[in-house]
């Protein structure tokens, strides 16, 4: 009697034949939105396959992925409702906006412990597309601010000056060097030096740096120099500028010695007035250096000036250096913050005739190359260059 009991129960739970019944299944999609600067609301639909009878509720939760909570977007959880005969519900999610340079970001929408209704989708990914991973072009603005040097000195002449105002470089007194040099220019340089990179634009001399395809590199831009043109020993250099920004932009205004033919880098001696390595904490920061071959080979010797507030984008600085015999300093506003004494021996390179050299190059040892943060085209604008020496 038990056993034919039993039996008769089981027969009863497979209903003899009949199906199941189905219960709805819950899907949710994924979703790409673009980023804005400001924060703003999303909506995301969760559908059911099918309407039911019973009232169904579901879980949900934001995880984490490249975006990251209560800074890309509003962290939240709670459940989500299905009245009786409804299809179809939604979540709402908080992005935040921003104006940082970054890639593309995402983060999930997880659906967890359904009631009534079982899981087609268990997760949805929300992708932000950064209305910055390209960035929009840079336009080139004079700016109408910045420090202006005296145009003499009590006991100085003015030996020689560019004021830019021309309509073309004047090829009296500057060359182009064209290409990458080797092993872009010593310095594994990404761009491709043209002469059509250079134009002047309201008394100031513009270099500019693109993003572009020229002789097998992706980045165009001038170098110009002296050589054989304008040379010197020893003096004041003053150099009015605004200077380009972003990571692996490297402008530099700079001197070599004349005799770099005959004798090679570094022993023809190297003085840089102007170096920025562009980037976040970087474009604020200018670099003095001296370069040569000491007793041990190549040696070096540089001080940085950082500026109060803002970037050297923002107006016009000037770079400057005051060249004797006995020492090399370097002044940014007229203030000096670098000094180097080059009477010993071995510091001899720089008791010799050097030419300028003004770029503006990208990527290289030193930067790095750019990324997607990096903003093209770039602009160095000089508005002049004056050259003193002791009456």
């Amino acid at each position: 009697m038990p056993s034919i009991l039993i039996l008769s129960l089981f027969g009863c739970d497979s209903g003899e034949g009949e199906p199941s019944p189905q219960l709805p299944g819950i899907s949710i999609n994924d979703l790409e939105i673009s980023e804005k600067k400001e924060d703003f609301n999303i909506t995301l639909d969760v559908a059911l396959s099918e309407v039911s009878a019973d009232l169904i509720v579901v879980s949900y939760e934001t995880v984490e992925g490249s975006a990251m909570a209560n800074q890309d977007f509003k962290h939240i959880t709670g459940q989500l409702i299905f009245q009786a005969g409804s299809k179809r519900e939604s979540i709402t999610l908080t992005i935040l906006g921003d104006e940082k340079m970054e890639e593309d970001e995402s983060f999930l929408i997880r659906l967890f412990d359904p009631a009534n209704a079982v899981m087609n989708d268990s997760s949805a990914t929300i992708v932000i597309k950064n209305f910055d991973t390209t960035p929009p072009p840079n336009e080139l603005v004079i700016p109408t601010q910045g420090y202006m040097s005296p145009e003499s000195y009590e006991g100085w002449n003015l030996v020689w000056q560019d004021e830019f105002d021309q309509e073309s470089l004047n090829t009296a007194d500057w060359t182009y060097e064209i290409g990458n040099g080797h092993s872009g220019w010593g310095n594994n340089e990404l761009e491709y030096y043209t002469d059509e990179n250079t134009s002047m634009v309201d008394g100031n001399l513009v270099i500019t740096a693109k993003k572009e395809s020229k002789g097998g590199y992706h980045y165009t831009s001038s170098r110009i120099i002296t050589k054989d043109k304008q040379e010197f020993k020893y003096g004041r250099v003053d150099i009015r500028a605004v200077l380009p920004f972003g990571q692996g932009i490297w402008p530099a205004l700079w001197m070599l010695g004349a005799n770099i033919d005959q004798v090679s880098w570094p022993a023809c001696g190297e003085i840089d007035i102007m170096e920025l390595i562009g980037g976040t904490n970087r474009d604020n920061t200018t670099h003095g250096t001296a370069h040569w071959s000491g007793a041990n080979g190549y040696a070096n010797y540089g001080g940085s000036k950082k500026l109060s507030s803002g970037i050297f984008a923002d107006e016009y600085h000037v770079f400057s250096i005051i060249w004797n015999e006995n020492s090399i300093t370097w002044l940014l506003d007229g203030v000096e913050f670098h000094v180097i004494d080059i009477t010993p021996a071995d510091l001899s390179e720089f008791r010799n005739d050097f030419f300028l050299i003004f770029n503006v190059a990208v990527g290289g040892n030193w930067p790095g190359s750019p990324n997607s943060s990096t903003v093209f085209p770039q602009y160095m604008i000089v508005d002049y260059i004056r050259v003193f020496q002791t009456q």
